[in-house]
């Protein structure tokens, strides 16, 4: 039995000229829009400029996030780490998941009962805080839409979710001028609260689904197994895992049977080629351990609960 380790990276998820230093000024300038739509929420006693600042909070937490993420993927893995760090980043973005749920919760509480009791609202404070807002987010977003780096496109469709909601803020704010319906903030109220939850949601199960090792969104399973399998000197795989270290660093482990004849250097071109196919199925980390056929192995592709060995 041999052991192939192997890393195969291709550009890899934190490349060395990542754009820390615009991510930073992207954190910055949202915590400004923050501050303008809770102050121009608390004069206007708008609480679709409020729920509109509780949108920005999502905003702030995927900038801030792929802030983290980017200087945790700077520090070398450790005796402790043996990966690195990246998985503080995606349990930070599991606990401000949760927080993102339970702003969404007070949103619609209070949206309840302003359409049980509607507040008056200054139109023209909704309009010129949310203008800031959508000016700021379309600002950045349209400055770093064309990064490649998954964490950064992350946070600019966060950035055009908030300008999309500003923009409706900035109607509602005309039409209460024009109308002096203020039953138009609740309703708005809940519409952004929809946009939180929906934004909260798709955190929490992409963070749920990392911690738990499962499978990475995007990858086949199958589709990875007959890759491997319709290489000619493979005969079969099991043991197969396949999960992400974080959000676009996916790994794989498994063993693989083959001829007991082959040679190491033969070993070394078979793990080469697998490399290469798994690169192309976006799994950049392959860890795989060669049987021959006598090995007593799983003809299945999942590993059984047994120590040390898999099903018969």
């Amino acid at each position: 039995m041999a052991d192939g380790t192997h890393h195969h990276d291709h550009g890899g998820l934190f490349p060395s000229h990542a754009p820390v230093a615009r991510i930073r000024t992207a954190f910055f300038l949202t915590l400004v829009i923050l501050l303008v739509e809770v102050a121009g929420g608390l004069i206007s006693h708008s609480l679709a400029l409020m729920s509109d600042a509780g949108h920005v909070l999502t905003d702030i937490a995927a900038i801030g996030l792929a802030w983290f993420a980017l200087l945790q993927g700077e520090k070398p893995a450790d005796i402790n780490m043996t990966f690195g760090y990246y998985r503080s980043g995606v349990l930070a973005a599991f606990i401000n998941g949760i927080l993102l749920i339970l702003i969404m919760l007070t949103i619609l509480w209070e949206a309840y009962r302003r359409f049980q009791n509607p507040q008056p609202v200054h139109g023209t404070w909704m309009f010129v805080s949310a203008a800031v807002g959508l000016g700021l987010n379309l600002y950045l977003a349209l400055g770093m839409r064309r990064e490649e780096n998954i964490n950064v496109k992350s946070a600019v469709l966060h950035m055009f979710g908030d300008a999309a909601a500003s923009a409706g803020v900035i109607i509602g704010g005309v039409l209460i001028l024009l109308t002096k319906w203020y039953v138009i903030d609740p309703v708005l109220s809940v519409l952004i609260a929809a946009l939180i939850a929906a934004g909260a949601w798709s955190i929490v199960k992409q963070a749920m689904l990392i911690l738990m090792e499962g499978v990475p969104v995007g990858i086949d399973f199958q589709g990875v197994v007959d890759e491997l399998k319709e290489i000619p000197c493979i005969f079969n795989v099991h043991d197969l895992h396949i999960w992400s270290i974080t959000s676009g660093k996916n790994a794989l482990s498994c063993h693989i049977v083959c001829d007991g004849e082959m040679t190491v250097q033969q070993s070394q071109v078979l793990l080469r080629d697998i490399e290469h196919r798994l690169a192309h199925h976006n799994i950049n980390h392959v860890t795989v351990q060669v049987e021959n056929r006598d090995h007593n192995h799983n003809d299945s592709p999942f590993c059984s609960d047994r120590p040390f060995r898999c099903r018969p």
